[in-house]
């Protein structure tokens, strides 16, 4: 089998694919069993025979297409998983083809030197890079710093080992200080307590800040809270702020919180696995004011970016807290820094192996520049912004908040303002296989839900999601 000839009608069977779902060819999402999926693929005959010729590969790869779901169609309008550029796939590509770990130098020089860039070109847009040099790869004390990781679940428990060595340097040794605990956003991800929980601390270690009607946290009771805690006789780890919320992708008040971490010289971690990302924008950027003054950051490029998953980074204010996080040796990776010519990244890490991350980034940003990659997150925010003014004029429809980011959250209520009913409406909209929407609930009210990340999506198809609706609603309510 010839390689070259492969990629070449690989490439022509993608091109094929994205371009069917660009003008609509396709369903947005059409499920079906995965028996059935299993046996159009012929998994059990392909593992035990092989592919025998180039053809069955080809098969493989178009019924595999077939039943994915279709990023590149307008009507995606789903989860935070963003249509790539159509050149995006070709970092995975190198990747897999040489098979570079990044997190040593010498096992993967290009993959670790993209990192570092990419890491330097974050911080700089956050405002702490000061002699903004991107190719400054030397990790020092007193200077901010980062890595890059599979996801934003990883990437706020590697946050979160960084507090805990900071307010409580013998944990690592010793164990977990009974008297510790992490508040935060009553809306906050689930990943901060599931991290709490993997840290032995325990999901009742996180004490939830009250939030307003949309969710967003109510710095007003942050001050009492606190200082309950203190009279209680316990420590702070962190305050966790949300920048957005996943749910309505409202922004907690970064400014004000910073504030009032630097004023009681508490830990301030900022999970901006979506919203970071407007830092690229220069109209939109106002809504992260304050993350500078984070002392940890999460930020998911495959979010915002057009970043084929994952592609997460962990950011420190100060490297010291980034090398303090994980204090166990191994003789066989970690050797002294004099020794090495580049930049490890794995003494820093959960992850012992990773692909090259930090090439997936730079790629997603060097295809079409970084203004334009401002502009594309521009246009996500103003199609929420204008589906929120469209939704207005419908007396049906009901929108709790004026989005801030790409995500609004809204319901149809003609016929029913019950929860199931909502969820039924979702479910019912998707297998027509023509829009992809999601759902959740926010202050026990379910609605749905929409994340705007396709460039291609129109006014003219969120009008025709609402006349989708409206038809699927009606068949469900005569049911």
């Amino acid at each position: 089998m010839s390689t070259k000839r492969i990629i070449s009608k690989v490439g022509e069977i993608l091109e094929t694919h994205i371009n069917k779902s660009k003008r609509k060819e396709t369903p947005s999402l059409n499920q079906v069993n995965p028996i059935t999926i299993a046996k159009k693929l012929k998994l059990k005959e392909y593992l035990k025979n092989g592919f025998q010729k180039t053809d069955e590969i080809y098969n493989f790869i178009k019924t595999y297409l077939k039943n994915t779901n279709h990023l590149h169609h307008p009507h995606y309008m789903g989860h935070q998983v963003p249509a790539p550029h159509d050149l995006g796939g070709i970092s995975e590509l190198i990747n897999g083809t040489v098979n570079n770990p990044s997190s040593l130098y010498e096992m993967g020089p290009s993959g670790s030197t993209c990192e570092g860039f990419m890491i330097n070109w974050m911080l700089d847009k956050i405002g702490w890079l000061k002699d903004k040099d991107y190719y400054d790869f030397k990790f020092k004390p007193g200077k901010p710093s980062g890595f890059l990781t599979h996801g934003g679940s990883i990437a706020n428990l590697s946050a979160l080992i960084a507090a805990r060595s900071f307010i409580d340097a013998e944990a690592w040794d010793n164990g977990n200080s009974s008297d510790i605990v992490v508040i935060g956003s009553k809306s906050a991800h689930y990943s901060i307590l599931r991290s709490l929980s993997i840290l032995g601390y325990g999901r009742k270690s996180f004490i939830p800040i009250p939030v307003d009607k949309n969710e967003v946290l109510d710095f007003n009771q942050l001050e009492a809270i606190y200082q309950n805690l203190k009279s209680k006789g316990k420590k702070v780890m962190c305050l966790v702020a949300n920048a957005c919320a996943t749910s309505t992708g409202l922004f907690d008040p970064l400014d004000k919180m910073g504030e009032f971490c630097n004023k009681n010289k508490i830990w301030f971690h900022v999970d901006g696995a979506h919203g970071a990302s407007v830092l690229v924008s220069k109209t939109n950027n106002t809504l992260i004011k304050g993350i500078e003054k984070a002392d940890s950051i999460v930020w998911d490029a495959h979010k915002m970016m057009k970043v084929p998953a994952l592609c997460t980074a962990v950011i420190f204010k100060d490297f010291m807290h980034q090398e303090n996080a994980l204090q166990q040796k191994g003789s066989y990776v970690f050797h002294n820094n004099d020794k090495i010519i580049g930049m490890d990244s794995m003494p820093y890490t959960i992850e012992c192996t990773k692909t090259a991350l930090g090439t997936k980034l730079f790629w997603a940003l060097a295809i079409e520049g970084e203004e334009k990659m401002g502009k594309y997150i521009d246009y996500c925010i103003g199609l929420s912004k204008n589906f929120h003014k469209i939704l207005l004029k419908e007396k049906d429809f009901e929108t709790p908040y004026i989005p801030e980011s790409n995500i609004l959250c809204f319901r149809y209520i003609k016929f029913s303002k019950e929860n199931d009913f909502q969820l039924n409406l979702r479910y019912k909209l998707i297998n027509n296989n023509n829009f992809y929407i999601t759902s959740c609930e926010m202050n026990k009210i379910r609605y749905l839900r929409v994340v705007f990340l396709n460039q291609l999506t129109k006014s003219s198809h969120l009008k025709d999601l609402i006349l989708e609706i409206k038809k699927t609603a009606k068949i469900l309510a005569n049911k």
